[in-house]
């Protein structure tokens, strides 16, 4: 960024007009500690430069993505605010453990999708398990919560036996194996039920396709939950903040 670029001054107005926004979302991100604390004249109005749009740029590219697990979001905030400081060494190295992060976050649920195939395709032997509840827990390392939460979420549906106890078959540990890899992977509770419920219709459905479209009428939470897709479109954000960044630098 060159020095004329720095003297050139923008009102508040201007800014939010530039960059899309509502003027109070250019107070909030000063108060919040997103971009660097502006100037004010004597007359008490903000005076913003280039600097700023940069740095607001960045901003929304970081938060567009709404990527919680593992504390990504927490990394990406970290490194706005070090960019807010002029740190453009700290935030590019912060960007680039963000990417690492992103990268291993990909990975795993690209794994835990071809885990999830080994055991749909490999080969099954029924009526060789019959478990209670709490040999459940022990059989597949999982919390009594865990478990009740998966059954709530209508992950599994367990039939009872006539004295009112649950009994866990063949099939039901299979599937809840299936659950607990893709929730290590951070797909959500509605991805998994959804691929559930997939499966049970048409067991030769694509997973990762089933995993990362939801249906048109889920609501907003649903709709943001395309772990794969999310996740690159979050590299590439982070991508375009690193050009940014390097850019201030200079």
């Amino acid at each position: 960024m060159t020095e004329g670029d720095l003297l050139k001054k923008y009102r508040t107005s201007e800014v939010a007009e530039m960059m899309g926004i509502h003027p109070n979302t250019v107070r909030f991100y000063e108060k919040w500690g997103l971009i660097t604390k502006p100037v004010r004249e004597e007359n008490g109005y903000r005076v913003f430069t280039d600097l700023h749009l940069c740095q607001i740029q960045i901003a929304r590219l970081g938060f567009e993505i709404e990527i919680l697990q593992n504390g990504l979001r927490k990394k990406i905030v970290d490194m706005i605010k070090t960019c807010a400081k002029c740190d453009f060494d700290g935030a590019i190295r912060q960007t680039e453990e963000y990417l690492d992060q992103l990268e291993k976050e990909r990975a795993g649920a690209e794994e835990a999708i071809r885990i999830v195939q080994d055991m749909l395709h490999g080969e099954v032997h029924e009526n060789q398990l019959s478990l209670k509840r709490k040999e459940v827990f022990r059989y597949l390392d999982i919390s009594v919560d865990v478990l009740r939460n998966w059954e709530m979420n209508g992950l599994i549906a367990v039939k009872r036996m006539k004295n009112g106890y649950r009994i866990y078959t063949d099939a039901d540990i299979r599937q809840l194996k299936i659950i607990r890899v893709l929730r290590c992977a951070n797909y959500s509770l509605e991805a998994i039920r959804r691929m559930m419920q997939q499966l049970s219709e048409d067991p030769k459905s694509d997973i990762r396709e089933i995993l990362d479209t939801p249906r048109e009428d889920d609501d907003i939470i649903t709709a943001c939950d395309r772990l794969l897709l999310s996740l690159s479109k979050a590299k590439t954000n982070a991508e375009k903040i690193m050009m940014i960044l390097k850019e201030m630098k200079e």
